[in-house]
């Protein structure tokens, strides 16, 4: 009688600890914590990169895990952050606490197209074969550390700067409609992975890592959105170069 190894389930517990840690962001946010809201999107993060990397280490790669990934991330990363998106613009709108969506503001439906697009930038990813060492479209959960980041940023030292983004709901609905066209768009992004040293291969990731500590010691996590704005800066920079 062969016994189950219990080794090879261990990617796929991490993944759902990640999506533990997503539906825990979506209660925090509701309650009104956006911080930790946040921080545990921080946290869903760490998760999904330890899956890829457990599974990676211990060969336990399977198709259930591929669905799981993906049904988690749609929650940490994609359901998550419309949701911060839409507390942000409901205080922007100086909507009250029993206002909303069901008082007829319907400029809050805006932040879910966050999550809508994130669903289609995920389905899109599976199978598409040309995004095994690249990606086409903004990460998802790129996308969501840069809300994140937002968030952090407006409590920090240097929250002046972050609220000239969540005074405005213009502003934020804009923001919205942007990330969630990035997050479908056809921009080839390059992965974090580093797959031996050479440089011509890896210089855009040693110039992110050069870019984002130099981003953290001056900021501190309020760097967040600005790294992630700057991997997106150096993908479009480097796209007809991508081409040739």
């Amino acid at each position: 009688m062969n016994l189950p190894n219990p080794v090879k389930h261990i990617p796929n517990t991490i993944t759902l600890a990640n999506l533990f840690m997503g539906c825990l962001s979506i209660v925090s946010a509701f309650e009104g914590n956006l911080v930790l809201a946040a921080y545990l999107i921080i946290i869903a993060a760490i998760f999904d990169f330890l899956d890829g990397f457990s599974a990676r280490l211990l060969k336990a790669y399977s198709p259930l895990g591929k669905e799981l990934d993906s049904l988690s991330d749609l929650v940490s990363f994609g359901v998550a952050p419309s949701i911060i998106v839409y507390h942000l613009l409901k205080d922007a709108l100086g909507t009250s606490a029993s206002g909303g969506f069901t008082g007829g503001q319907v400029l809050l439906t805006i932040p879910f197209l966050i999550a809508v697009f994130s669903a289609l930038r995920l389905a899109k990813f599976n199978i598409d074969t040309r995004q095994t060492t690249s990606f086409i479209g903004l990460p998802t959960p790129a996308n969501a550390l840069f809300i994140v980041g937002i968030v952090i940023g407006l409590n920090s030292s240097y929250s002046e700067w972050f609220q000239y983004v969540t005074k405005s709901p213009a502003t934020i609905v804009v923001m919205a409609l942007v990330v969630s066209a990035l997050l479908v768009s056809p921009i080839p992004m390059f992965s974090l992975k580093i797959k031996g040293f050479v440089l011509k291969k890896i210089w855009k990731q040693l110039l992110l890592i050069v870019l984002t500590v130099i981003a953290i010691v001056l900021l501190g996590l309020a760097s967040l959105s600005i790294v992630i704005l700057l991997y997106v800066l150096i993908s479009l920079v480097t796209m007809p170069f991508e081409k040739q």
